[in-house]
């Protein structure tokens, strides 16, 4: 399932396009309390006011857009622990096709309603997400459906890279960005697009430690991708 190339700054800036006059440009705001104890200025780009609730809908819009006619008669199916999920389910209702997105049977409710919402089958299945992957690949395989990956597609990473346009306009004096990293796609998009616009700033991955609790359950991923 791995992408075989990464998209270039030419496809996040297609992909700003392509998804203008449907995601939002997120505000970023600084925190008094916050860089009072770190001791330097901090802001926090707030995708949580994102359509959907997070950044997925960026890639999941940028993919579904460019389906062709085929592609979108066949539906789509999508693999998620929620935020992916939603966003395709979004994203589907958007361009017209039907979504079947297939999540582990302990997804938040949270979660899971806002998709049935969007107008997408739902299927919960499995114990965690790899047992909902293998179950929505078997439903590609038989039906002919297209998968919407969750971070490992070009389109998918080219959506989510568009925030890093964002930031280049909206800080332009930034220095060092934290970038979470679940399975990938965020930050290389992200990275791809802040490495062309500001290559002198630090770029940070933070990930969470491995078989630790934590309320971050969106990138508390085994493995991310490499």
């Amino acid at each position: 399932m791995a992408t075989k190339t990464a998209p270039t700054l030419t496809d996040i800036e297609a992909a700003r396009e392509r998804i203008g006059a449907h995601a939002r440009v997120t505000p970023v705001h600084t925190s008094t309390s916050l860089s009072r104890e770190i001791g330097r200025e901090l802001a926090l780009k707030a995708e949580n006011l994102q359509r959907t609730g997070s950044f997925k809908v960026r890639g999941a819009f940028n993919t579904l857009a460019m389906l062709s006619r085929e592609e979108c008669a066949a539906g789509v199916v999508a693999a998620s622990a929620g935020n992916h999920g939603q966003a395709v389910a979004w994203a589907a209702r958007e361009v017209g096709t039907h979504a079947t997105i297939f999540m582990p049977q302990d997804a938040p409710m949270a979660k899971v309603e806002p998709t049935k919402g969007y107008g997408a089958e739902e299927v919960l299945v499995g114990a965690g997400f790899e047992e909902a992957m293998a179950a929505a690949i078997q439903q590609v395989d038989e039906t002919g459906a297209t998968f919407i990956h969750a971070f490992e597609d070009e389109r998918v990473i080219a959506g989510q890279g568009t925030i890093g346009l964002e930031l280049a306009e909206q800080v332009p004096d930034i220095e060092t960005l934290l970038i979470p990293v679940g399975g990938g796609g965020l930050a290389a998009g992200v990275s791809i697009a802040l490495r062309a616009r500001r290559p002198g700033m630090r770029l940070v991955g933070v990930e969470v430690r491995r078989g630790g609790y934590t309320i971050a359950d969106g990138i508390a991923v085994k493995q991310p991708a490499r």
